[in-house]
């Protein structure tokens, strides 16, 4: 069950991260190793890496929301149908946006990269962080995920609050 991932750089900002299309492929072929999600051999996943001006226009487009985020998802399939699917759906990263997120963060940007890159696919296999509860297994399994490809726990506290303030 191996996926057929197609990436485009349609935003030039994204030269600054060498190797973005490499990382981009192992955080998808991580995400579906370690979900243990069932695939059609050779089903499709798109991954864009656009600008924040870009996602902004499919985030008013498609969420009624005129601002740019991080990641946007786009199934192309139920969770019930993905077994069947020969497209699982889009995946939109925005640069500005995850440099911004990684350095307030004190994260690589190709660590932050690729978790958004996890984030997004996961959404493609039907995981969702609507409710607390879906929320805590989709993070538990972002972070295993992230864990297999050598990257730290995104949702570790890093820094514990001080009693005082």
């Amino acid at each position: 069950m191996k996926p057929k991932i197609e990436i485009a750089r349609i935003s030039p900002l994204w030269r600054a991260l060498p190797g973005a299309e490499k990382l981009a492929r192992r955080a998808i072929t991580a995400s579906l190793a370690t979900s243990g999600a069932a695939i059609l051999d050779g089903a499709e996943v798109s991954v864009r890496l656009a600008d924040d001006r870009q996602i902004q226009a499919l985030n008013a487009q498609w969420r009624g929301l005129d601002k740019p985020t991080n990641v946007l998802s786009f199934p192309a399939a139920t969770p019930l149908k993905i077994d069947a699917a020969p497209m699982l759906g889009d995946i939109v990263v925005a640069f500005e946006t995850t440099e911004r997120e990684a350095a307030e963060e004190g994260k690589t940007l190709a660590d932050h990269a690729a978790h958004l890159v996890v984030h997004g696919f996961l959404h493609l296999l039907g995981y969702d962080h609507q409710t607390a509860a879906e929320a805590n297994d989709m993070e538990m399994l972002e972070t295993r995920i992230l864990a297999r490809l050598g990257i730290a726990d995104p949702y570790a506290a890093t820094v514990p609050m001080d009693a005082d303030a």
